[in-house]
């Protein structure tokens, strides 16, 4: 059946902004494939032009570096964008979501364990965000007069939570054409920080004396994880709205511009407002304590009313940006099994997130959540991205979509009782590679991360002083395991034959 097409935005009708998105991680016909990659670029630039990459700057800064050694970690750190741009081309070939083409690497049954850590993450970052926005609207009170309370916090939680399920309910469509919009007026927001900041900064802040190149790799960590890394297990749940033929270098180039470029930009500017809005005594414990917005609250340099009118912008962003974290975990829980509609599961992770931030907001350290939540982030998906792309090019960058749908034995992927050995086994190898270079903010035995423990094993309170390869560990040897061991037992190279009899060729 032929999908109508409304004229005033040019979208089929199971794909319109401000309507409920029908699709799931179902299979998005060609007729119904609606964006470009300049749209994918220009939703990612409206996530990315966001007030958490100023946050992470400046928490960067509060490792002890100087301002040119985190911009070096902050360029250097959103090359991982590619990964992105390389992890979005999936879906335009397979018409479904990440985790629906992850079936083939891992086997429908296999797919469901990393399915099952992505969908922690998204709720991590969901949670992340909604601390932000109760942080900035404690800022809005106080700035009111109004005293800060458990109740108040709690109270902003649910409101917070409430309107951060919008965007999402309503779906991709919705997300695309909002993101876009806020660009403008979000950079202009950037652009006049930056004005009042510009005869304030102090680029030539020198580094504190602990700073080592052994801080600086698990820095590099930080940066990498938190900027591109971190969204590539989200990549084609937005770009299988592509039409199946879209050229692969723009999709890649226009994420990878749409994406990068403006976190670098926003994380450089959070980088310089830290050299210069807070005592150099206080900056790292305001930047790096419960709410990191409290460094606008006492300082004279930024007038007040700019700060009131940028908090309100701040908590804007934030909606927007965990509406594709929302969206990204409604649609892994379906790729759980769970028979939930999308829009259903988008309400069954808020009712979730809302009880995690609350406990959240009134037990613990923003920053203290956020590196811990990166510990456990990287450990996971550094070794699944290079499995999920490894596994893609030997299979000459090919899928059945209509296999990639069925999760029964009559599928093409089904390997082994539903399970790819090689690609869990690999996931494991990989898992257990980066925390063997894993600098962590919590204390583990040394036996635990043997190289980091190799480079420097005193213990200090942000963790040891090791250096941090777990990145390229999970990568690296995620990967090549994944390559010998899928290469050994001949699975994939039986499913590509069944693949290139389907396909006719």
């Amino acid at each position: 059946m032929t999908a109508t097409v409304d004229p005033t935005q040019g979208l089929p009708e199971e794909d319109l902004a401000f309507h409920v998105e029908q699709r799931g991680i179902d299979f998005i016909p060609e007729n119904e494939r609606w964006a470009k990659p300049r749209d994918i670029a220009g939703m990612w630039a409206g996530a990315s032009l966001n007030i958490e990459y100023f946050v992470y700057g400046a928490v960067l800064m509060g490792f002890g570096f100087s301002f040119w050694q985190a911009l070096s970690l902050i360029v250097i750190g959103n090359l991982s964008w590619f990964l992105v741009g390389l992890c979005s081309l999936q879906g335009p070939e397979t018409g479904t979501t990440v985790f629906g083409s992850n079936r083939a690497g891992f086997g429908p049954n296999g797919s469901r364990m990393v399915a099952f850590f992505n969908w922690i993450t998204q709720l991590g970052f969901e949670v992340e965000g909604l601390i932000l926005i109760v942080g900035a609207s404690l800022i809005l009170f106080n700035k009111a007069g109004v005293h800060t309370s458990s109740g108040l916090k709690v109270i902003l939680v649910i409101v917070a939570v409430g309107i951060q399920m919008l965007m999402p309910y309503l779906g991709h469509a919705t997300m695309v054409k909002v993101l876009k919009a806020l660009i403008i007026p979000f950079g202009i927001i950037f652009i006049v920080l930056l004005a009042f900041s510009a005869g304030h900064a102090d680029p030539g802040i020198k580094a504190q004396p602990w700073v080592t190149w052994q801080l600086w790799t698990a820095g590099l960590a930080f940066t990498i994880t938190l900027s591109g890394l971190g969204w590539t297990e989200c990549g084609n749940d937005y770009s299988r709205y592509l039409d199946s033929g879209a050229p692969k270098g723009k999709v890649v180039g226009w994420l990878f511009l749409g994406g990068a470029v403006p976190e670098i930009i926003v994380m450089t500017l959070g980088a310089l407002v830290y050299t210069f809005l807070t005592k150099p005594s206080d900056a790292a414990a305001i930047w790096n304590g419960s709410n990191p917005f409290e460094a606008f609250q006492n300082q004279s340099t930024i007038p007040s009313w700019f700060v009131v009118i940028f908090m309100l912008f701040v908590i804007v962003q934030l909606f927007g940006i965990n509406s594709l974290d929302l969206y990204s975990s409604g649609v892994t829980l379906q790729a759980l099994g769970l028979k939930l509609k999308r829009y259903q599961a988008v309400v069954l992770d808020s009712i979730i997130c809302l009880l995690i931030t609350i406990y959240a907001v009134l037990n613990s350290s923003f920053s203290v959540y956020l590196k811990d939540f990166v510990d456990l982030l990287i450990i996971w998906i550094a070794p699944w991205c290079a499995i999920y792309l490894v596994d893609w090019i030997m299979r000459k960058y090919r899928y059945v979509p209509s296999e990639l749908q069925k999760t029964d034995k009559t599928s093409i992927y089904w390997a082994n009782g539903g399970i790819n050995w090689s690609a869990v086994a690999a996931q494991l190898i990989g898992m257990v590679a980066a925390l063997s270079a894993l600098n962590t903010t919590f204390r583990i035995p040394d036996w635990m991360h043997p190289i980091t423990a190799s480079t420097g094993n005193e213990w200090t309170g942000a963790g040891l002083t090791g250096a941090d390869f777990s990145v390229f560990m999970g990568l690296i040897v995620g990967g090549l395991a994944y390559l010998i061991i899928a290469s050994a037992t001949g699975t994939v190279k039986k499913q590509r034959a069944k693949q290139d009899a389907l396909l006719g060729s």
